[in-house]
């Protein structure tokens, strides 16, 4: 919502997503992903704290603080400006709002890399991006005046709103298909509280297209087949697994409804595979098994009904006029309920374009998502150039579905590095 003459933002209400985040979420459930850059040069602080700065000022809805409304918590306007600071712990870790100046991100830098973890409650992945690649854009072109000027890129006027557009497109009449089996649970001795392993798999795009094509399967498609062959090899069989192996995957419902808006606006689909009774045993199985779930569930209609029993839970007439104070009793008992419906979720926000000059500053962009007690394992994967980084989030005690996946992909031919925080052992010395 908008207020005075310099057309502000005084206040907003959070979209129908966003509304239940703050109550499910604490240090054991951060809902926050992190989206980084590696530079090829080191990071400046203060010009970075300058480029957040402007890049505030471009994107004005970011400047807010979550404050608590008696049914429904609330975003207000925030004078102050965000903090800047060295990286010093794990990523994608809980953001209490009454940390960082207010801010529902924050901004951090290492060597050559720059962070910033975001709050899904602010907004979502696709956005959080256009957001983030702002900041590096203005932090390049303050560091190389000389070389970079912004006229080199189109100047526009940022086209955004704050509307929800689940209200605006969901489908009071549509109903969901989703399967209410619970889930394979990942098996394993967890890591220390607040650890994150980070293994983060560096792809040859152009070998990895070519191994897809053989398959006639998508990028998302065919890593979601090696992901789940990963999961089965390494720990379904090694456990007895019963229940099926179900694998969520975000979807953007820009592509499939007009939409401006920087607030959230994302579905996902869940591939539900039970592994012994549709005898998915091999990758080849598997795989074609995931092309025909795609296939299924990537339309509009059952986008819609996803979207839609969503948006229905959270616009409840017994919920509404429920307050805030028992709402987060409520949600977070269902939500312990609800995570046990997800194996794994694999997200992937797919190529990240920056343009002329700018590129030859930058290796290569990452995205994480915070695991958490039941998803032990996270998956995401972004693009950039000819490099695809498929990375691992986990607070699991050992990377056996990580080298899986890895001797999967360099087996046929193609070339992966690997990077860690070290918290576990390089995958890459382990790999026989």
């Amino acid at each position: 919502m908008k207020g005075n003459k310099k057309n502000k933002l005084i206040w907003r209400r959070l979209d129908n997503s966003a509304k239940i985040f703050p109550m499910s979420t604490g240090k054991k459930y951060s809902t926050v992903f992190r989206l980084s850059v590696v530079l090829k040069e080191e990071i400046q602080p203060e010009i970075l704290q300058k480029a957040v700065d402007k890049t505030l000022e471009e994107y004005e809805f970011f400047k807010v603080r979550m404050k608590a409304g008696f049914f429904w918590y609330y975003l207000e306007h925030n004078t102050k400006s965000p903090i800047i600071e060295e990286e010093r712990d794990y990523p994608c870790k809980y953001i209490d709002p009454k940390t960082n100046k207010g801010y529902l991100f924050k901004v951090t830098y290492f060597k050559s890399k720059i962070n910033i973890d975001i709050f899904h409650a602010l907004t979502d992945g696709n956005t959080g991006t256009t957001f983030f690649r702002e900041i590096v854009y203005n932090y390049l072109e303050l560091i190389h005046a000389d070389e970079l000027n912004k006229e080199n890129r189109q100047i526009r006027k940022i086209e955004y709103d704050t509307e929800d557009s689940y209200m605006k497109n969901y489908d009071k009449k549509a109903k969901s298909n989703a399967s209410g089996k619970i889930a394979y649970e990942l098996k394993g001795r967890k890591i220390k509280l607040g650890a994150i392993s980070v293994i983060h798999q560096i792809i040859d795009l152009e070998q990895l297209k070519e191994e897809c094509k053989k398959h006639d399967a998508t990028i998302t498609q065919y890593l979601t087949a090696v992901l789940m062959y990963s999961i089965y090899t390494e720990n379904y069989i090694k456990h007895n697994g019963k229940s099926p192996i179900k694998i969520c995957i975000p979807v953007n419902l820009k592509k499939y409804f007009p939409s401006k808006t920087i607030s959230n606006f994302f579905s996902y689909i869940t591939i539900v595979a039970e592994m012994k009774k549709q005898k998915l045993d091999t990758f080849e199985k598997m795989i074609e098994f995931v092309k025909e779930e795609f296939k299924m569930m990537l339309t509009e209609e059952e986008i819609t009904k996803t979207m839609s029993a969503n948006v229905k839970i959270g616009n409840h007439f017994l919920i509404k006029p429920v307050p805030l104070i028992l709402k987060k009793i409520l949600v977070r008992i269902s939500y312990v309920l609800i995570r046990k419906y997800t194996t794994i979720t694999y997200s992937n926000i797919g190529r990240i374009g920056i343009i002329g000059d700018y590129k030859k500053y930058i290796d290569y962009f990452l995205m994480l998502i915070a695991p958490e007690q039941v998803e032990k394992i996270k998956c995401s994967s972004c693009t950039f150039e000819n490099k695809m980084i498929f990375t691992f989030t986990s607070i699991l005690n050992n990377t056996q579905i990580e080298k899986a996946f890895y001797k999967f992909l360099t087996e046929r031919g193609i070339e992966v590095k690997i990077e860690s925080n070290g918290v576990l052992d390089d995958i890459s010395t382990k790999v026989k």
